[in-house]
This record gives C-alpha cells, sequence and structure tokens, in this order.
C-alpha cells in the first residue's frame, strides 16, 4: 500500500494512503535510507510504501526515491542531517525586518541551502504593519537586492490580511515548505491560510527581539484551494556540513556568475590576484552582505563547525 507522509511526531509518521485513509505508521526495525546520515530517515513529503498491521497501524518499508529535499543540522550538533521536508515545489521564507530581525546571513544561508537542493524559493516580508520609516526602507533595500538575483519577493501583513490574497495565488496546487525564524508569523499565515486550523502563535521576547518556538514537529497541512503547506519547526540557523569548499560559490547565484570571469578556476574568491567576484564586491555589483554570508560558509566549513544563531 502506498501513501504520503503528511506528519511527523518523532517515532511516528501519519500516512495518507492513496486511497484516502490516515495511518499512524512507524519504520520497520530493519529500515535505513542509503547515503544519507540522517536523524529522521523519513521526512513529511515523502511518498512510501507500508505495511497494515492487525492493530491498524503500520510498517513504513519502502521509500520513493526523492526529486528533492531540505536539510540543517541536527538540533544535538552531531554530524547528521535534520531532513525538514521532501518533494516540494517551491519555499517560502518568511522574513522580518523588525520584531524579531532576520538577518541577511540567516537569508543567505537558507537560500544557499535550498539551491542546493533545488527548491525554488520566494521571500515573504511580513509584519509590514509595525514598520516604521527605517524598517521600511531596510526592508526596500533588501527586496531590490533579493529580486535583482532572481529571488521573487513579496510583502505581507498576515495580521490585517493585507497580502494574503496574492499568497493564496501563489501557493495554490502546489507543495510549499514554509519556514523561517520563530516568531515571524507563520503560524498566523498558516491561521488565516486555513481557517480553523487555529495554531498557537508565539510571542517575541521584548529583551531578546526573537521568537518562542511554536511547532515542533513538521506536518502537511492541506490548503483549501489546492495544495499544500509544510510548516517547519522555528529554525535558528542552517548548517552547510554537507557542501564541500569548491562548491558553495556555485549556491550564490550572482558569485557563481561572476566567478567565470576569475584568473584562476579554483578562485575561492579570498585573496587571489585577479579575482572578479572581489573586484564585483569592491564596485558593489555584488552586494557586500552577500559576500559577508559566502564568506562566513566558508569559514564555518574550515572550522568544522555550526552556528546556533544569526
Amino acid at each position: 500500500m502506498k501513501g504520503l507522509v503528511i506528519k511527523n511526531t518523532g517515532s511516528w509518521y501519519t500516512v495518507l494512503t492513496d486511497d484516502g485513509r490516515h495511518v499512524e505508521s512507524k519504520i520497520k526495525g530493519n529500515f535505513r535510507l542509503r547515503d544519507i546520515r540522517s536523524t529522521n530517515p523519513i521526512a513529511v513529503g515523502d511518498r512510501v510504501q507500508i505495511e497494515p498491521n492487525p492493530e491498524g497501524t503500520a510498517f513504513i518499508t519502502e521509500i520513493e526515491e526523492r526529486k528533492n529535499y531540505l536539510v540543517r543540522r541536527a538540533s544535538n550538533l552531531s554530524k547528521q542531517s535534520h531532513i525538514l521536508a521532501a518533494n516540494v515545489d517551491q519555499a517560502m521564507l518568511i522574513v522580518t525586518v523588525n520584531y524579531p530581525i532576520t538577518t541577511t546571513v540567516f537569508i543567505d544561508r537558507f537560500l544557499a541551502a535550498a539551491e542546493a537542493y533545488n527548491i525554488p524559493v520566494k521571500l515573504v516580508f511580513n509584519k509590514i504593519d509595525r514598520f516604521r520609516d527605517a524598517d521600511k526602507e531596510a526592508m526596500e533595500k533588501l527586496i531590490t537586492l533579493y529580486t535583482s538575483i532572481g529571488y521573487p519577493c513579496s510583502r505581507l501583513c498576515a495580521k490585517n490580511g493585507d497580502g494574503m490574497d496574492n499568497l493564496r495565488t501563489e501557493l495554490k496546487d502546489k507543495i510549499t515548505l514554509l519556514s523561517g525564524h520563530s516568531g515571524v508569523g507563520k503560524s498566523t499565515i498558516i491561521n488565516n491560510l486555513v481557517p480553523g486550523m487555529e495554531l498557537k502563535t508565539g510571542h517575541i521576547s521584548e529583551y531578546h527581539n526573537k521568537g518562542m518556538h511554536t511547532t515542533t514537529f513538521s506536518e502537511m497541512i492541506p490548503l483549501p484551494e489546492g495544495g499544500y503547506l509544510i510548516d517547519t519547526p522555528g529554525i535558528k540557523g542552517f548548517g552547510t556540513f554537507d557542501m564541500e569548499d569548491a562548491e558553495i560559490s556555485h549556491y550564490f547565484r550572482e558569485i557563481f556568475s561572476c566567478s567565470s570571469q576569475c584568473r584562476f578556476n579554483n578562485c575561492t574568491h579570498r585573496h587571489e590576484p585577479d579575482c572578479a567576484v572581489l573586484e564585483a564586491v569592491r564596485q558593489e555589483t555584488i552586494s557586500p552582505s552577500r559576500y559577508k554570508s559566502y564568506l562566513s560558509v566558508l569559514k564555518d566549513r574550515e572550522e568544522n563547525k555550526y552556528r546556533e544563531e544569526y
């Protein structure tokens, strides 16, 4: 029997079978996903084969090949990954320039991870009703930057509904990973999109200006207009533990495009002579903030570490 994994609550997975039933399932004892060291070998969005039990539950015995997936470093800081979701059509990163602050380093790490796993990303700037003039100016600069690189951006106020109609259109009939820091308004967005969900919304710590976690496990939420949202736990940071140094520049679009003009094929874009990327940063045709993010990823690789917070 085949089905779709729509929820993960630790060791149990809710599988929506092809004939429309919800079956609570566990991984069969000898089942392991090949070639991926992961704390969760099955992820929300996976297509699986299950064997029902007399008790009404089932064992997951097989996983179909994924078209893509998105990972982060496991929270236990081991060298394992945690798969956030599989087989998604797009990701939407919810960004707030304040309440709480989403840094460009965090945005760029998310974008690089999505590039690595071939997932299109849109940036959604939420809480626009709360922004003062300086916040609005900062937001418009970010929107100009990311649209120039090729990442679509939109403005949203989930609290009063401004921009929600456009968002519904972009989500229709697609499987969308919804991500962002805790406190950026993901639960409010979902409650607005799916009447009756009543997800718990978190509060912002006024002292730290950071969100408090409200989502514990990933879940696929069916949308009234068609398609699914995959709600993920609030993400504090992305590790790049499975990227090779030489690959990292490939996931920064404008750096990769410019690198063909460097003198050396293996240019790291840090100190080499006739580096087209360094010259572009000096001329600001490549954003200094993007270059800083690129360097931070390289630094983490060299120090073999994963930063918790950005």
